[in-house]
Parts: C-alpha cells; structure tokens; sequence
C-alpha cells in the first residue's frame, strides 16, 4: 500500500491491516477529512448470532465511529428472504419471516458493545433493509432498476462464475441478491447520506454494483472499501474452531470457550490479531507479535483478554483467564467452564453421551475414538473405558471432562 492518507480513519485501516481494496482511495480519504461520512455494512440473518469471521467488519464500523464518523448496522430482513450466493457451493436454505425477526433480535445484541448507538453527530445507526425491499412493486423496480444491471457483466462476478464454472445450480432468486444490495446502497445514499459500504473481499462485485447504480439513477458518488479474506496461518478460515463456530453471543458460545480461542491462536497470527481485533497502539501490537517461546503465551493470554473484554466485558475476560489459570496450570476444575446439568432422572448415563453433551464430541463415534485414541480425560485421568456408566455416586461432586489438552467442561448433578 504506498497510498498516504490525510484522514484519521484510512490512517488506521491500512496501519492496522484492515484494507484490501477500496473503489477511490483519494476521493474516499478526501470526504473523511471534510466531515461526517456514514458507511455501512449490511448482516444478513443466518443465525441468531455473529461469528468471529464478522468481527473484522464490527471493528471496522467501532473505527469508524471512533475517528469521528457514523457506523450504520444494516439488518437483513429483506435480503435473507433471498440469500447471498456468494461464494457458496449451494443455495441456503429458505427462512421464515419469523425466523429471520428471531435472528435479528440475536444478532442486535452485540452490536452496542462495540458502537454507540445515539442522537449525536456519529450516533450509530440501526436499520433493516426490509423497510424498502418488502413493499417493492416488482414491474416497477424491474423497470427502474432492472434496466441498469447487465446480465452479462454479472455472470462475470466471480462469486457468480466460480458457482457456474463448477457447473452448480444458480436459482433465478439468488441471482437477484446482487441487485437487491445494490439497491440498499441506493436508498442508504438517498436516505441517509451514507457514503461507503464496507465488506470483506468476497462483496466486492456486490459493493461496486451499488456505487454503480447510484451514479446511473441519482448521480452521486460514493465509495467502497473490502477487507481481507481472513485465515489463520495455517489455513483454516476465521471463525470456525474444531467444535464448530466461535460466536459472538453469550448464549451461543460461553465467555470462558470465546477467551479459549483467542489463547489457542497459533504463534504467527498473534501480531496481525492484535491489531485487527484490539485497540492497543500497533507498536505493541507488533513488539507483542514478534515474542518467542513462554512469552509469546503471555501476549496470547493479552489478546484474549482484550478481545474478550470489547465483547464480553472486563470481568468475563478476568474470570476467563482465572479459570484457565486454575484448569491449565493447577489441575483445577476452575469456576467458569461450560457446565453440563443432568437430572437423577437421566441416571445411569454413559461416559459417551456425557462427552457428546457437554459439547467435547459431535457425535458418539466421535466420542468413542477420542477415547480409544486416549484423547479424553476424566477429572484430568485418561479415560479408557468407552463402556464406563456415571451414575448418582460419581457425580457426588461435579466432574471434569477434557477433550485433548485445550478443551474441558464439567458435568454436575442438579440440585
């Protein structure tokens, strides 16, 4: 990047290593440095919470907003009726109405923990594209906006073409995901004044199509601006942990699992986290980066503890890491793991099950090799017994099981 930026925001965004590309470095870095610009990213409601694999764009909106500009959360309503294509083998699955109000009321809580929602001049905004895109008439929109889109510059996308060179299908109703959100770039610019729309790389035919058509109907400029792609060094896509993915929401992944994930990076990404997913200036960032040995665990410990505490708050981080002080360094069961209640009702149950439940194993299977491959612990003792029956006496006291070195929860007995 040999771009010079005169605004606070695109200083940060390259330092930091947030960009990847953007559509007018000049005219965007120009309009920051003139006043308030709104930019937006839209989240589509797949689930009832955000993953990890979101927080790069959730720390771009917090840049935003702290170097004196306006974030706008824009909820999918509309848009997940339809699914974006991108990138995917095939199509999502449908959701209902109420389905998808169910997930945006998930998703809306981790938002204010990051940005301000409030009346002042860089009060974030928070809206559902559902509010333009339900009352669509269909002749007209395809009459008014329809007309602006070529199909053949569309197939050319290569979130389009990838799906059609492997020769999958592509539903009429997926290809019109890409209008749709350019059409929310349109109505953000018209009704808010919003200026760029952020994204990982893999949005970038979607952003350029919006800025595209907001010259053709209304004539105005506005910009885009992509982040990378994010993997870990060793491959793996952000995100996702070896028992599925790291959300962000209390409810769907515990403070204690969320810390663990950031302690178990692996010892080359730990600069480049740093900067992307904590605050602290980039020279620590960097000196913490380039630590070896012992002390590299200590700035994995400090990543944890800062990434934790801008999602969970300070005391979730510190009883995190007092709990794995406790677990990893004393033998301990530790205050803060997840828990797993069974009932006298559910008395005898197998060592098996137990290990599915409390989350160490997707399966039985999975739970039968991970003992035979001595992989599993009880109360920090080898389990070799996939046959073992827990009834009411060993769970006198709460027990504790392990899955490999990284991973634990304990099992207790109502009441």
């Amino acid at each position: 990047m040999t771009y010079h930026p005169k605004s606070d925001f695109m200083s940060v965004m390259i330092e930091r290593g947030f960009l990847a590309d953007c559509t007018d470095y000049q005219g965007l870095d120009e309009a920051l440095t003139k006043g308030v610009v709104p930019g937006y990213i839209g989240f589509d409601a797949t689930a009832k919470s955000l993953h990890v694999g979101s927080l790069i764009q959730i720390m771009m909106l917090r840049w935003l907003q702290k170097t004196g500009h306006k974030p706008i959360t824009l909820m999918g309503g509309g848009t997940t009726k339809v699914g974006d294509p991108s990138f995917r083998a095939d199509e999502r699955p449908l959701l209902t109405a109420d389905m998808i109000d169910e997930n945006i009321n998930g998703i809306k809580q981790v938002f204010s923990k990051y940005i301000s929602y409030d009346d002042s001049d860089n009060g974030a905004l928070m809206l559902n594209n559902a509010e333009w895109l339900d009352d669509l008439n269909y002749l007209e929109f395809l009459r008014d906006i329809g007309r602006h889109f070529s199909v053949n510059r569309m197939l050319s996308f290569e979130s389009v073409k990838s799906r059609l060179d492997r020769e999958q299908s592509l539903s009429f109703l997926e290809f019109n995901y890409m209008i749709l959100q350019a059409y929310d770039f349109l109505e953000l610019n018209r009704r808010y004044g919003c200026l760029v729309q952020f994204g990982g790389s893999d949005q970038w035919g979607n952003i350029v199509n919006g800025i595209d058509l907001t010259r053709r109907v209304i004539d105005n400029q506005i910009f885009g601006l992509t982040s990378p792609l994010l993997t870990t060094s060793d491959g793996k896509k952000m995100g996702k942990s070896a028992d599925g993915a790291v959300w962000l929401n209390a409810d769907m992944r515990s403070p204690y699992e969320f810390w663990q994930f950031w302690r178990n990076t692996t010892d080359a990404d730990v600069g480049r986290f740093l900067k992307l997913y904590s605050e602290l200036p980039v020279d620590e960032c960097n000196r913490l980066g380039a630590l070896e040995g012992q002390e590299i665990n200590d700035a994995k410990i400090i990543l944890a503890n800062e990434v934790t505490t801008l999602c969970h708050g300070v005391e979730a981080a510190k009883a995190a890491e007092a709990t794995a002080r406790e677990v990893f360094e004393k033998g301990g069961v530790g205050d803060d793991l997840p828990t797993l209640t069974v009932t006298s009702a559910d008395l005898p149950v197998s060592i098996v099950q137990l290990v599915v439940k409390s989350g160490l194993a997707k399966s039985g299977k999975d739970a039968k090799r991970l003992i035979a491959e001595n992989g599993a612990k009880l109360n920090d003792v080898a389990l070799t017994n996939a046959g073992l029956m827990i009834d009411a006496a060993d769970l006198a006291s709460p027990i504790k099981l392990s899955a490999g070195k990284k991973r634990h929860a304990l099992v207790q007995l109502d009441g």
